[in-house]
C-alpha cells in the first residue's frame, strides 16, 4: 500500500501527480500540525484583542483597495465568508478533476507550512475532500495571477463552507450534499482563514506541474516518433553520434540523441537500416537530422520550468504571513502570491513544447510527400488517387501547429491593473497556464499523427524489419489498428494513439524492448 503524502514537509511534482491523477492519500504531518497550531495561536491572540487590536490586513481590515477599512470584531467571521462569496467570479468551462485535485493538495500544503495562521481543521477538511473525492466545481477563467489565483481558489473554498457545487463519484451536486455524502462537515471560517484559502498560485502551479510532467514524457515520445520516421524514410543514424553531442554538450541535446540511438540501435540491428548503407543521399532534412538539437532544446527549457515549479509546490504564497519569533509573533504583509515566476516559466514551457509538434509536422510532410519520402506512395495511400491516405492527417497536424503559434504568444508580458490601482501589476500567469494546457493537448495529438504516418511508412518497407525499438512502437499500433488498405476515418485512430501516449502505454511498449528511455 502506498504511503500518504505528508503535508508540511517537502513534496515533489511526482507526489502532486500521484494525488491528482492516481488519488494517492494525503495527511498533515504531526510536526507540521504543531507549527500550524502555534501560528494559529498568534492569530487568535490578535483576534481576542477585539476592537482595541491594531489593524492587521485580512484579519480586521477589508481587502485589496479596502485594506484601510477597519472591520469590527463582531463581523470577523462574516468578513471571511463574504470574501469567499464575493471572489467567486470565475467563468468559463470547469477545470478537469485532476487540476482541481492538484489545487486542493497545493492549497493544503501552503497552509501546512505553518505561516498562514489557520486552524488545523481547515487543512484536515482539504485532506478529507481529496481522500473522499469531493471535487469543487472551479471555472477555468477569471484569474490574473496576482494576488494569486483569487477567483479559482475562492470557488475551491466555497465548497468548504458548504456552498456552490462539487463533483462526487462523477456527479455534480450542491457542495453541501457532496460533503454530507462523503461524511464531511462544512467549516465556519475564523479570522484570516478565508484570505488564507484564496491568496496564492495554486491554480497556475497545479496546471503547470501536470503539463510539465506530461511535457517531459512528450519529449521522449517525440524521439521515438522521430526514430520511427527515420526508419520509414530511410534516414541516417549518424547525426545522432555521441561524438557530435560531446562537442556541443547541451544536456537536453545529449539526452535526446541518446534516446534516438537506443531506439534505433546500430545500423546493423535493422534490416531497413542495412538496406541503404550505400545510398547516394548525403544528408537528411533538418526535421530528421536536427532532432537532438530541437527536441533537446525543449527538454532543457522544460527542465528550467520544472525547477521553478519544484520551488513553488513548497512555497508559502499566502498574505500576510505569520512568523513566530522569540519575542512574539510578527505578521508581515508582502507579495509572495505574485505569479510572475510561474507566468514566465509556463510561457516558456508552451513555446518549448510547441516546437515538438512543429518539427513533427515537418516529418509527417516528409512521409506523405512523394518527392521527399524515398519511394513511399503519395500520402501513404494504398492506391494514390483513388485513395487519399494521410493527406488530411498532415493537414490536421498543420492546424495544430498553427494554433500553437497563436497560443504561444506570452501572457506574461501583459498586465491590467485591478482593485482600484492597489494591484497595479499582475502576472497573467493563469492565462499562461491555460494556454500551456491546450498546447500540451495539441502536441500530444500532433505526435500521434506522426506515429500513425510513420507506422504506415514502415508497412511499406516490409518485409524489411526496423530496429527492435521502432518495431515495438509499430507493433503496439498494429495490434489495435490494421494497415490502411482503403480510406477510412483516421480521427478515432489519432485519438487512440494520443491516449496511449497520455497514459504512458506507448513509451512502455518501446521500453519493454530497449530499456528505460
Amino acid at each position: 500500500m502506498t504511503s500518504p503524502v505528508l503535508l508540511g514537509r517537502p513534496i515533489t511534482l511526482e507526489d502532486l501527480e500521484a494525488v491528482a491523477r492516481r488519488r494517492r492519500s494525503v495527511t498533515l504531518a504531526p510536526d507540521a500540525r504543531e507549527k500550524v497550531r502555534a501560528a494559529r495561536a498568534a492569530i487568535d491572540a490578535l483576534a481576542a484583542g477585539g476592537d482595541a487590536a491594531p489593524n492587521v490586513y485580512g484579519v480586521n481590515t477589508g481587502f485589496g483597495a479596502l485594506s484601510e477599512t477597519r472591520i469590527g470584531a463582531a463581523d470577523i467571521r462574516k468578513l471571511q465568508r463574504n470574501l469567499i462569496r464575493s471572489h467567486c467570479c470565475g467563468v468559463g468551462p470547469s477545470l478537469p478533476t485532476e487540476v482541481v485535485r492538484g489545487m486542493l493538495l497545493l492549497r493544503a500544503q501552503v497552509l501546512a507550512m505553518g505561516h498562514s495562521g489557520v486552524r488545523d481543521q481547515v487543512i484536515d477538511l482539504l485532506c478529507g475532500m481529496l481522500d473522499r473525492g469531493v471535487h469543487p466545481r472551479v471555472p477555468s477563467q477569471g484569474s490574473v495571477g496576482a494576488s494569486g489565483d483569487l477567483a479559482p481558489l475562492a470557488h475551491l473554498a466555497l465548497t468548504m463552507i458548504g456552498e456552490g457545487e462539487a463533483e462526487l463519484d462523477g456527479t455534480v451536486m450542491p457542495a453541501a450534499d457532496a460533503l454530507s455524502r462523503a461524511g464531511l462537515t462544512p467549516i465556519e471560517l475564523e479570522a484570516k482563514e478565508g484570505l488564507a484559502l484564496i491568496n496564492g498560485t495554486q491554480f497556475m502551479t497545479a496546471i503547470g506541474a501536470l503539463a510539465v510532467l506530461e511535457g517531459e514524457a512528450l519529449a521522449r515520445v517525440a524521439d521515438v516518433a522521430g526514430a520511427m520516421s527515420v526508419e520509414a524514410l530511410l534516414g541516417s543514424r549518424r547525426p545522432f553520434d555521441e561524438r557530435l553531442m560531446r562537442v556541443r554538450p547541451h544536456p537536453g541535446q545529449g539526452a535526446s540523441a541518446a534516446t534516438l540511438r537506443k531506439v534505433l540501435g546500430p545500423t546493423s540491428s535493422s534490416e531497413i537500416g542495412s538496406s541503404h548503407i550505400h545510398c547516394k543521399k548525403v544528408q537528411d532534412a533538418y526535421s530528421l537530422r536536427c532532432m537532438p538539437q530541437v527536441h533537446g532544446a525543449t527538454r532543457d527549457a522544460l527542465g528550467w520550468a520544472r525547477k521553478i515549479l519544484e520551488v513553488e509546490v513548497n512555497a508559502v504564497t499566502d498574505n500576510p504571513l505569520v512568523f513566530l519569533e522569540a519575542d512574539g509573533a510578527d505578521l508581515i504583509s508582502g507579495g509572495n502570491f505574485h505569479g510572475e515566476y510561474l507566468a514566465i516559466a509556463l510561457d516558456l514551457a508552451a513555446i518549448a513544447l510547441a516546437e515538438l509538434a512543429n518539427v513533427s509536422e515537418r516529418r509527417v510532410e516528409q512521409l506523405v510527400n512523394p518527392h521527399l519520402s524515398g519511394g513511399l506512395t503519395p500520402f501513404l495511400a494504398p492506391n494514390s488517387g483513388l485513395h487519399s491516405g494521410f493527406m488530411i492527417a498532415q493537414v490536421a497536424a498543420a492546424s495544430l501547429v498553427s494554433e500553437n503559434k497563436i497560443l504561444c504568444h506570452p501572457a506574461s508580458v501583459d498586465s491590467i491593473p485591478s482593485s482600484a490601482g492597489k494591484e497595479d501589476h499582475v502576472s497573467m500567469g493563469s492565462v499562461s497556464a491555460l494556454k500551456l494546457m491546450r498546447v500540451t493537448e495539441n502536441v500530444r495529438r500532433g505526435l500521434a499523427i506522426e506515429v500513425l504516418a510513420a507506422t504506415a511508412g514502415l508497412d511499406q518497407r516490409l518485409p524489411l524489419k526496423p530496429s527492435s525499438g521502432v518495431k515495438a512502437a509499430h507493433g503496439l499500433v498494429r495490434e489495435k489498428l490494421p494497415p490502411l488498405t482503403d480510406d477510412r476515418p483516421l480521427s478515432p485512430e489519432i485519438e487512440w494513439v494520443s491516449e496511449q501516449i497520455r497514459t504512458g502505454s506507448f513509451l512502455a511498449a518501446v521500453e519493454s524492448a530497449v530499456g528505460a528511455l
